[in-house]
């Protein structure tokens, strides 16, 4: 089984969409689907307000989703991590022990060739508009990562 960890800053919009959306697009015998933030501000929290209406307008309830913090465990327990931006990643890879763990992490947008800043937009400041046009990038990027991973 591969397991992947979605990770952004506090696990309460991209993660917890990311996690969503890739769940519903790969087999749950061959994959399994977590998110964590790399910062401790929401931890037991449920997915903002926002995530859970623009999952739900998708056909997705992510709202039974809980913030956790990323953790130095999470490169034994995930083989693949992928960061929802560049400081994210450098969080998670400031934590690595060794070349190993390093190589486990991916920026979750290099995958998507069609986007030239790799950097998921945080949409926690703005209004609904900004978690839909997260919800349609993770969506179409997630398409793009199902193909490498369903080979």
């Amino acid at each position: 089984m591969t397991r992947i960890l979605m990770v952004c800053l506090g696990n309460i919009c991209r993660s917890p969409l990311a996690h969503g959306i890739m769940q519903s697009k790969l087999p749950e015998d061959l994959f399994y689907l977590d998110s964590a933030g790399t910062a401790a501000y929401h931890i037991g929290n449920a997915p903002d307000k926002r995530s859970i209406a623009v999952a739900q307008q998708n056909g997705l309830d992510i709202s039974g989703q809980s913030a956790r913090q990323f953790k130095v465990t999470d490169f034994d327990a995930f083989d693949i991590i992928y960061a929802m931006d560049q400081s994210n990643y450098s969080n998670i890879i400031s934590l690595a022990r060794h070349t190993d763990d390093k190589k486990k992490v991916k920026l979750f947008l290099e995958a998507n060739s069609s986007v030239e800043n790799k950097n998921m937009p945080d949409p926690y400041y703005g209004e609904q508009d900004g978690f839909k046009y997260v919800f349609k990038l993770i969506d179409e990027t997630c398409d793009i990562l199902v193909k490498e991973l369903i080979h």
